[in-house]
């Protein structure tokens, strides 16, 4: 089978299309035929070895997963012995970011992974975009606190974590301000924001209002420079760990001093999530934003892209085109 594969660390250019020995799934796992996947910032932190920490996880001179690809989308060909929730044929999609392997024509998921009947109209391409950036995103929220009449700011909030934030906090009933550049309003607006900040004309931290939640869905913004923007007992959470781990340290800080938190919530994967997300997108609350496609064999354009950090939403890539899903 074709897949993407790297045997070193490095740039976008390490990777290169292979071909690979098929997977056979083990009694309890399904195997995929994947029709379209995604490149995320986990796809590029892991071939890049970056930061320095995730080589404890994928190894410490070269990586031990040579293929990436997290997000899935595609139809179950065949089921181990013990596989009872699908069967061949069934549309599935869903997460894999324990062992990655999406970035190929096959991959094997254990049934009990996050991983679920795809939503009914739903295409691969959009069922590839939404599981990833989504749990992240309600990882954060659930640590938030996020409900109805909490005010909550979502800084980078055009981004695959940032487009989901937007969507779930709306569905929560928080009154949400996001912000993004010029270029995103319009969509970010679209997707449920009460307020949007295009932060080249605007600094949300001068405007004299006072959240509940800072959420920075990429990693930007300083907790210093902002905490003046946060309520009395507000919480800033982020998904980065900052230069030289400064949001670690802030993390255990704050436990103990002043009246504001930080916090960088851990992701699980689960598939009560995805199932979650699943009745979301058939009930019309959630809907995937795509910036663009690529065909497998054009993942390092893809992934240089996703690199380039202009991206709006997600990139996927197609394995099988669309015209065949």
């Amino acid at each position: 089978m074709r897949a993407v594969i790297h045997t070193r660390y490095g740039t976008p250019d390490v990777l290169e299309l292979a071909d690979v020995a098929k997977p056979v799934p083990a009694d309890d796992e399904v195997l995929v035929k994947v029709h379209a996947t995604t490149v995320n910032r986990t796809d590029c932190g892991f071939r890049a070895g970056k930061p320095y920490v995730v080589r404890a996880f994928s190894g410490l001179r070269r990586p031990k997963q040579p293929i990436l690809g997290t997000e899935l989308a595609g139809e179950v060909e065949a089921v181990g012995s013990a596989v009872t929730e699908f069967s061949a044929g069934d549309q599935v999609f869903g997460v894999h970011a324990d062992r990655f392997g999406a970035h190929a024509e096959y991959v094997c998921v254990k049934q009990d992974a996050p991983l679920a009947l795809k939503p009914a109209g739903m295409s691969y391409a959009g069922a590839a975009a939404v599981c990833d950036g989504v749990i992240l995103a309600l990882t954060c929220l659930r640590r938030g606190g996020v409900h109805k009449g909490r005010r909550i700011l979502i800084y980078g909030a055009s981004g695959s974590i940032g487009t989901a934030a937007v969507q779930l906090a709306r569905y929560f009933e928080a009154h949400v301000t996001a912000v993004c550049t010029t270029k995103n309003v319009d969509l970010v607006r679209s997707l449920g924001a009460d307020v949007v900040v295009d932060y080249t004309r605007e600094d949300y931290t001068t405007n004299g209002e006072a959240y509940d939640v800072l959420f920075d869905a990429v990693g930007k913004s300083d907790f210093e420079a902002c905490k003046g923007s946060l309520a009395p007992g507000g919480l800033f959470i982020t998904t980065d760990l900052g230069a030289r781990w400064k949001n670690p340290r802030l993390v255990l800080w704050t436990a103990v001093f002043g009246s504001h938190r930080v916090l960088i919530p851990i992701p699980k994967y689960t598939k009560k999530d995805v199932l979650f997300l699943k009745e979301l997108i058939e009930a019309g609350h959630y809907r995937a934003v795509i910036d663009r496609t690529y065909p497998l064999e054009q993942v390092v354009a893809a992934t240089t892209y996703v690199e380039s950090e202009q991206k709006t939403g997600n990139v996927v890539l197609t394995v099988i085109p669309d015209t065949a899903n």
